[in-house]
């Protein structure tokens, strides 16, 4: 799944309109459904389509997927995230569609629930999100009872199958607006949700089969990340109450800027100033790196703005690392002694000399 190509599974072209992409999914939905489609690849193909219909027919999942493929998606988003808000009504209005992600999906099926997400903040140095970098942070969440194992029944009791949903943890409302009937799947209120009830409580968790546990998690920082970027660290959020999975850990990345460089992409930019002499003259300009101090040669007659490559100094992105980009800015001194002045009077002096000649010279090159 890593490498796989979301615009090339629909078949279209990656400028496709929602339109597009919606037609091209709708298509290819109906020839793959299981229902209609008995040829054992069906049901994997038709998952496939469907992740992929769900990535780009939304405008910021279909960003991150540009950036950074199926990983970028992956990074921020849970498999359920994914198919959050997804509107499949009008090509599967007549299937039971809490059953039909349960089965292909594993979430969003009776008696299960999925625990919350959590969201935390790390603060990066500049050189560790350049870098990469292994961190650690403190986070709350709820944990199974040790005590229960998470039943919420005290020690030596059971809970039991609910009595209002049969242990599925959903009921079906049914309403009508004249001829027409709806029916709802909800949340059983007799049980919350779970599928069973507690006559006597955990004295731990008071019935609830969770607790609050502080936990230290590792993270590891990948190399080149930026800025308000985030991280998803899948099954360390919150246990669910009852059967289900746990949410997932969303780590909020804050990068403190560099005294002296900056980022353009993997690229690096660090700016120095240098004399007027030295810009004439050229020579040795020490320069900020990463790794300490360094020392580039620029030639004779830089000019003001001219950039100069330290190759593979950037960010390291895989096998490949960018640049480090040097930009030389030429400091004009304010205050001049006489010497200084006099100096340059003279080189003036000489600059029109040489012109002149120059000019009286080009006019009988080609005769």
């Amino acid at each position: 799944m890593a490498d796989v190509d979301y615009y090339e599974v629909l078949g279209v072209p990656r400028n496709a309109t929602k339109e597009e992409i919606k037609a091209a999914f709708r298509k290819l939905a109906l020839q793959y459904h299981p229902d209609r489609n008995k040829s054992p690849e069906a049901e994997e193909k038709f998952k496939l389509i469907s992740e992929a219909y769900a990535v780009l027919s939304d405008d910021e999942k279909r960003k991150a997927y540009d950036a950074g493929g199926v990983e970028g998606v992956n990074q921020k988003y849970s498999q359920e995230d994914i198919f959050s808000g997804v509107d499949f009504g009008d090509i599967f209005r007549d299937l039971n569609m809490e059953d039909f992600f349960q089965t292909l999906f594993g979430f969003g099926g009776r008696g299960a629930s999925r625990g919350r997400d959590l969201h935390v903040s790390l603060s990066l140095r500049f050189e560790e999100a350049v870098r990469g970098a292994q961190k650690s942070i403190k986070v709350r969440r709820q944990e199974l009872c040790p005590v229960c194992g998470g039943t919420g029944a005290a020690p030596g009791t059971s809970p039991r199958v609910c009595p209002v949903c049969g242990g599925t943890g959903y009921v079906r409302k049914v309403s009508g607006v004249g001829f027409a009937r709806f029916v709802q799947v909800v949340p059983c209120e007799a049980c919350g949700g779970r599928g069973y009830v507690v006559d006597k409580p955990c004295p731990a968790c008071h019935g609830t089969g969770r607790v609050n546990k502080d936990r230290t998690i590792t993270v590891d920082v990948p190399a080149g990340v930026e800025d308000g970027e985030v991280l998803r660290l899948s099954g360390q959020g919150d246990m669910p109450s009852g059967k289900g999975t746990p949410g997932d850990l969303y780590v909020h990345l804050s990068v403190s800027p560099h005294p002296s460089l900056s980022r353009e992409g993997n690229d690096l930019v660090a700016k120095v100033k240098i004399s007027m002499t030295r810009a004439a003259l050229g020579g040795e300009v020490e320069v900020p790196t990463l790794d300490g101090k360094q020392t580039i040669t620029i030639p004779p007659g830089t000019q003001p703005g001219s950039t100069f490559r330290i190759r593979g100094a950037g960010v390291r992105a895989g096998r490949s690392s960018g640049d480090e980009i040097v930009r030389v800015d030429v400091e004009i001194p304010k205050r001049l002694t006489e010497k200084q002045v006099e100096l340059l009077h003279e080189f003036e002096r000489e600059e029109e000399e040489k012109t002149k000649k120059e000019g009286f010279f080009s006019k009988f090159k080609g005769r």
